[in-house]
Parts: structure tokens; C-alpha cells; sequence
């Protein structure tokens, strides 16, 4: 991880609730720049709604975000536009519009900024496509002739189209197989190295989670319970973390971590 202690992401007292139902209280959250930050935790502990807070896309019920150094909050629509450029976002099931071509899905973000000549615009996308391993034969396909690992890479082409300092992964490896999932990981770790990108990612699978993570903040009893290290986080004693991290599955995923990290 880069050595750069730099706060990108500052959350202060935030407060999710939705009805009667409190999902975060008081919670707190620092993202490092350069770092590749996972959370985790059980169903209903708002790791997705989380993320979605960092990219401004909901407002919480309290709190501040700040992201950097401004709050997210604070500003007018455009401010937060701005801020949001400077973020990527891949949702769990890739989120493809069916409608659109692979080049034009990953044109889209760019084609928004409205003031982009036609020609820079195919250059960049192919730039993007080339840099997730899509071949440009496919850039005249539709979503649903691609292969799930496919729409995968091209959703992340389009998260990366607006270069952006931020990256959010939202279950990155779901519904791919072990070989698909392992080959999308190497593809993190590459893109996160080749520019340089803070990384916030949600997951559940624990072999991306110890390949990638190099620090993991546990979500429950509505707050951050628990930040550091994937060895930190294991060594806290805790009902979930024991559950999650030191079952079988856990047991193997720790056996590979000196050598992926």
C-alpha cells in the first residue's frame, strides 16, 4: 500500500436511518489515499447504502462525509457533480444499460461531460476497453451477448472512463467463477498499482477480500466496530468476525495471505 497517510474520505457521526429503523449511529470512517479499503458485515448493516453515502447518491440522516476536504453535503448540485466525476462506481451486477452498445455504455459518462469531440471520445474508450482485457471486437456487442466476467470488465471500463481518483466496487467478484474471480482480482490489483486509485469495496468473498484488502472495517452493532489489517481484524473478538473470518472458508483464504499480499 502507498505509504501516503492522506485522508481522502473523512465520515464524522453518521446516522442512517430509514422509518423507525436506525442502520448506522455514530459511525465513523477514514479511507486512505492509495489504499484498497473493504468493508464488511452481516445482512442489514448498510455496507451498500455506506458506499452509496461516500458517492453522494443518498444523503444521511446526520453526519458529515467529507471527500477531499470538501463536504459533500454542503455545496450546490453542481459542486456535487463535480465531486462525483472524480469517482467510480461498479455495481454488484455490472448495471449495463441493455439498450447500449458496449462502446457506447463506457461512451456514456464521457458523452455527459457534453463537451467532448466524437473522435476523443472513441479514442478514450478504447483506451478503457483495452485496459480491462475486452478485445475492441466486441465494442458492437450488447450486454446480453456477453459472458458474466465480460460485463463485468466493461462496467469497470465504464467506472474508469472519467479517470477517475476513486474507485468503488460493489461485490466485484459476485457470480463469477473461481477462475473468472481470480483473473478479476489480478485485474484490481493491476489497475489499482498502473493509476494509482483508493479503493472502497464490498464483499463477501474471502478470497478477494485477504488478495486485495489492505485494511478492512467491520460494520456492526451500527457502527465501524472494528478497523485495520485483515491480521488486525481476525485477532478481534467478536461473534461475527469469528464466524466470518475463522470458519472453514475463512481458515482457507488465510492459508494463501502471505503469498497474495
Amino acid at each position: 500500500m502507498a505509504q501516503n497517510s492522506e485522508i481522502l474520505i473523512d465520515i464524522q457521526g453518521l446516522r442512517t436511518q430509514f422509518g423507525r429503523i436506525v442502520v448506522h449511529d455514530q459511525l465513523e470512517l477514514q479511507v486512505r489515499r492509495g489504499e484498497i479499503l473493504s468493508v464488511v458485515g452481516g445482512s442489514g448493516t448498510g455496507k451498500t447504502v455506506l458506499m452509496r453515502q461516500m458517492l453522494g447518491l443518498e444523503t444521511p440522516a446526520r453526519g458529515k462525509i467529507h471527500i477531499f476536504g470538501d463536504d459533500l453535503h454542503r455545496g450546490d448540485s453542481d459542486h456535487l457533480h463535480y465531486l462525483r466525476q472524480r469517482s467510480g462506481m461498479l455495481f454488484q451486477h455490472g448495471a449495463l444499460y441493455s439498450a447500449l452498445t458496449v462502446y457506447d455504455n463506457v461512451a456514456q459518462p464521457l458523452r455527459e461531460l457534453g463537451k467532448l469531440p466524437e473522435d476523443l471520445i472513441r479514442d478514450m474508450v478504447y483506451l478503457k476497453l483495452q485496459m480491462v482485457n475486452i478485445g475492441l471486437e466486441h465494442a458492437r456487442k450488447m450486454p446480453s451477448d456477453l459472458s458474466g466476467g465480460m460485463v463485468k470488465r466493461v462496467a469497470l471500463a465504464r467506472a474508469l472512463a472519467l479517470d477517475p481518483e476513486l474507485l468503488f466496487l460493489d461485490e466485484p467478484t459476485a457470480g463469477l467463477d473461481p477462475d473468472r474471480s481470480d483473473s478479476f482480482v489480478e485485474l484490481i490489483q493491476s489497475l489499482h498499482a498502473q493509476l494509482k486509485l483508493t479503493v472502497i469495496m464490498v464483499t463477501h468473498d474471502l478470497d478477494s477480500l485477504f488478495a486485495l484488502s489492505h485494511r478492512i472495517a467491520v460494520l456492526a452493532e451500527k457502527k465501524v466496530l472494528v478497523i485495520g489489517t485483515p491480521e488486525e481484524v481476525i485477532r478481534y473478538p467478536h461473534p461475527f468476525i469469528d464466524g466470518f473470518f475463522l470458519g472453514g472458508r475463512g481458515r482457507r483464504a488465510m492459508e494463501a495471505l502471505p503469498e497474495k499480499r
